[in-house]
Formats: structure tokens, sequence, C-alpha cells
């Protein structure tokens, strides 16, 4: 009985940690997502201009919200392994509820009107040119219905899908292969999310052709698909700690 309750007291101190991790990394992609960032240009390179769909010709541009999301992925295959869809379900759900609720704080908050002082004391930036920081953070902070409808929409369907994958690869490989069922899970899920967003956020609510919407979604899908493979030895690392903490009589809930 005593080995039981240490069992159950460790694995709930997991999935505690585990949704932390997940909740936290998902909440602040979300809000970092606003910024797009120049692949090339970290290497100090010119745009690629990569014909795709179309007329359409791509630079590696890419939100920065896609520096942290990969924490995600390794964190819904590690509830996958342990807790089982249901687990993905719980904390996903309750993702999706923290991210509206981010966004409802977050529209309250940038319709207070600014104090006088606030604006005059940051009147200007690092080189003395006009700067209204009242409207910088507005439009930092705040994001379209079309982005947040879109972003939470991908969201439920890209995680109850991949925990649909990862446990049907499960039934195949049992518990060994985790690179299959972790990166198969994963590269079929984000397929679907790198293309929902888009079309939501930009063709259903924006102005986008559908032309650029497959294009940049192919581009994300592809950097996914990297990070997806490289990261597939940390699913291994992470496995062995928790196997390590939850001792030979660790239990695997599958559903």
């Amino acid at each position: 009985m005593a080995q039981h309750t240490s069992l159950e007291r460790k694995r709930t101190n997991l999935f505690l940690v585990l949704s932390g991790i997940f909740i936290s990394n998902a909440l602040l992609a979300e809000l970092i997502g606003v910024k797009i960032f120049s692949g090339e240009a970290i290497f100090g390179l010119p745009g690629a201009q990569i014909p795709l769909f179309g007329d359409s010709m791509l630079d590696f541009n890419l939100s920065a919200g896609v520096i942290i999301w990969p924490v995600v992925f390794i964190t819904t295959d590690i509830i996958n392994e342990y807790f089982g869809k249901s687990g993905v379900k719980k904390v996903s759900i309750l993702t999706v509820i923290l991210i509206l609720y981010a966004f409802l704080v977050i529209t309250l908050v940038t319709g207070l009107p600014p104090a006088p002082f606030w604006l005059e004391l940051n009147s200007t930036d690092a080189n003395g040119n006009p700067f209204n920081i009242g409207f910088a953070y507005n439009a930092i902070y705040r994001q379209g219905l079309g982005i947040i409808i879109g972003s939470v929409v991908a969201f439920l369907i890209s995680q109850f899908l991949d925990a649909t994958v990862f446990h049907w690869l499960r039934k195949y490989t049992g518990s060994k292969k985790i690179w299959l069922r972790a990166t198969g899970s994963t590269l079929v899920s984000q397929l679907i999310d790198s293309f929902v967003v888009l079309f939501i956020a930009f063709f259903l609510f924006g102005n986008w052709t559908m032309e650029l919407v497959l294009s940049v979604a192919a581009l994300n899908y592809l950097y996914k698909f990297l990070v997806a493979v490289l990261l597939t030895p940390l699913l291994y690392v992470a496995h062995s700690l928790i196997d390590n903490y939850l001792g030979e009589t660790k239990i695997l809930v599958i559903n």
C-alpha cells in the first residue's frame, strides 16, 4: 500500500510538472508569436526566395513562437506516453482556456487609457526619435480575432490528432521505438496545425490567397519536421530520467 501511494504521488508530481511546462510554453508561444523573424538573417544570409505555390516567393520568415514550440512537442509526447490520450486532452483543454483568458485580460488592459506622464517618459527611443509607447504596447500585445481563433482551433485539432496517432502507433510498437510514435504523431499533427491556423487567421479572416496560405504552411511545416527529427534524442533522455524517477513499478496509462 505504501509503495502504491508513493507511486501515485510521484505520478501526480510528474503530471503537474509536465503540465506546467506544457502550458507555460504554449501560452508564451502565443504571446511572443506576433514577432516575425528572418531565419536567413540570423546567419547573415539573403532571403532564400523559394518558389512554392503559384507565384509566391518565400523567405524563411517564421513566427518567434516556433522557438519554444518544440518544447510543447516533447512534452505532448511524454504526457502521451505516461498518462494516455486523456492526459493530453485534459492539459490541452486547460491550455486553451488559459490562452483565451490571457487574451481577454490583454484586451482589457490594452483598452485602459495611458497615463500622460508614462507616455511622456517614453516619448523617444534610444536614438531620440519620436516614439509612441502606447501604440507600440497595444500593437505588440493585441492580436486579431482571426489569429486567436485560428491558433486555438489549430492547437486543439493538432493535439487531439497527435494523441490519437501516437497511441495508434504504440499498438504496433509496444514500449519500443519511441522515436517512431513520437516523431510520427508530431509530423501528422503539425501538418494539420500548420495549415489550419493560417487558413482561418489569414484566408477566412484576412486577405491572403490560398496559394500564399499553402506556401507559408509548407515552410512552417518544413521547420517543424526538421525540429521534430532533431529533438528525438531528447525524448530518450527524458524517458530515462522519468523511468528512474518512477522506478520499476511505473504504470503506463494507455487509452
